[in-house]
């Protein structure tokens, strides 16, 4: 299994789990987070913006599932501006649900 970690901006976060949920995905956890890329924040007229608001999602998936988890992700948080935001992959060892105590395979 892997832990799909995307931030995007929190406008296309609908756009993102509609799609997800339409492509048989429908389990997610989703944060609200504060942030910023390469480019160090942006400045609009005199204000400089050193944190953008982001949203965070959390999906774990079974391995032949990434590939097109990542694309959901890709084309449904991409506007082509600074801030769209950045997708990680981690591998996930275990998994236990805690009601049960089951480990999951």
């Amino acid at each position: 299994m892997k832990l799909i970690k995307a931030i995007i901006r929190p406008e296309k976060t609908d756009d993102v789990i509609d799609a997800l949920e339409k492509a048989g995905y429908p389990s997610f956890t989703k944060i609200d987070v504060v942030g910023r890329g390469k480019q160090g924040g942006i400045k609009i007229g005199e204000i400089f913006y050193d944190e953008l608001p982001k949203t965070l999602l959390l999906i774990g998936v079974n391995d032949d599932e990434v590939d097109e988890v990542v694309n959901i992700i890709k084309t449904n948080a991409h506007t082509g501006n600074y801030g769209d935001g950045k997708i990680f992959i981690q591998p996930i060892d275990e998994v236990y649900t805690i009601r049960t105590g089951s480990k999951e395979l």
